[in-house]
Formats: C-alpha cells, structure tokens, sequence
C-alpha cells in the first residue's frame, strides 16, 4: 500500500518541481541532459543559477513553485553544471553569453572554495561569504540535505517520512549495526542519500514541507529573492 501511495504521487507530482523530478531521474547522463536543457534556454534568458547538480535544481525549482515564483516567465534558468569542479570551466565557455544574462549559484560548504576562484576570476575579488553573496552566489552549510533537516528537525522528517509509507524501512536502517545508536541527523542524512531516486524525491518534500512552515534553509531563500 505505502509503495502504491509514493508511486502515485510520483506519477501525479506537478508544476516545475513535479516536472524536473520526472526529467532528472534515472541515467548517467541525467546532468548533461539537464545542463544542455538549461542552456538551450539561455538566449531567452534573463538569469542563470548556477548549481552542482540535479538535487540543487529540483530543490530550487520546488522553492520557486512553493514561494509563487514563476521562473519561466521571469527568464530565470536553473542551470546544473555536473559538480563544483566544473564552476571555472563552464563560466568560461559561456564566453560573451554570459554578459547578457545574471550569473547567480548555489553551491555546498565543501565546494564553496571552488566558487569562490571561480566567482573572483569572472566577477573580481570575492574573499568572503558576504561577497560571495553580494555577487549572487550563496553556500549552503554542509550541504543541502543537512540544510533541510535542520530546518524540519528530527520530528519533522521522521511525520514526512511516516506520511510517505518510509518511517519502516527507516526504522530499520537505524537497527543496522553500522548506525545503531548514531545520532539521528546523521541517520537521516545516509538514509536519504542511499538512493538517488529517493536523495532527489525527498529533496522536493523536504523544500515543501520547509516552504509551508516558512522555513526554508537561508540559502534557497536568499538566492531565490536575489535573483528575483
């Protein structure tokens, strides 16, 4: 019954989050495909957000919807590039295109480093957090799965995951001799991240869930009012 629940849920998701989880999943090339989309838009675009993968644009995409913000009637492109690493190279390709369009991104805690020389080479001296955000570009800490379970807390991933039909197979996940007794935050994050498809699922309950309590994590937030 929980597996036929999810399932139709799934297949019944709308709007632009709905959408891009139905596009990203499934495939090594997911990225490319996604990225390549994302710049066949950037003649008619007003804006690109930069971010390290499919998890960042569905989250984005998921936020926008929640907040009201119709991203393809104001040109704003959310553009995945295929990881940090390839921040300084994908902003070099665009070449002249990117003098037509606002660069803005979002990237981890661990990757922000990379940004950061990325940002600086293109857009001039960004040494800190707060230029980094003055230039549009925000990090989330840790990363964003760690940014949404704190935002929810404990008790509010483990009611959506009951709500989904997974608090059992969590539950079970926590027996496991390898994370008996760990802290819980560190239980949700593996568990969410031992699965693609459910990594990326759950990104966009856990931002809606967020944008319905008005908590969403500072960073998607920031970044959606400053490109907006």
């Amino acid at each position: 019954m929980a597996t036929r629940r999810r399932a139709a849920r799934d297949a019944a998701a709308g709007g632009p989050a709905g959408g891009a989880l139905a596009d990203h999943v499934g495939g090594p090339d997911a990225t490319v495909r996604a990225t390549a989309r994302a710049l066949a838009k950037i003649d008619e675009a007003s804006a690109l957000v930069l971010v390290e993968g499919i998890l960042d644009q569905v989250a984005l995409e998921t936020a926008a919807a929640g907040r009201g913000l119709d991203l393809e009637a104001q040109g704003i492109v959310i553009t995945p590039i295929g990881g940090a690493h390839a921040i300084g190279r994908f902003l070099a390709d665009l070449g002249p295109r990117a003098a037509r369009v606002r660069l803005t991104g979002l990237c981890d805690l661990r990757e922000a480093d990379l940004f950061r020389r990325a940002v600086s080479d293109h857009f001039g001296s960004a040494h800190t957090a707060a230029d980094m955000e003055d230039r549009g570009f925000f990090v989330c800490d840790r990363d964003l799965e760690d940014e949404l379970i704190r935002a929810l807390g404990i008790t509010g991933v483990e009611a959506l995951l009951d709500h989904e039909g997974d608090l059992a197979l969590f539950r079970a996940f926590q027996n496991q001799p390898a994370w008996r007794g760990r802290q819980p935050e560190a239980q949700l994050y593996r568990f969410l991240r031992s699965s693609a498809r459910r990594n990326l699922r759950y990104a966009r309950l856990l931002v809606d869930a967020a944008v319905a309590r008005d908590a969403l994590p500072r960073p998607l937030g920031a970044l959606l009012t400053a490109v907006s």
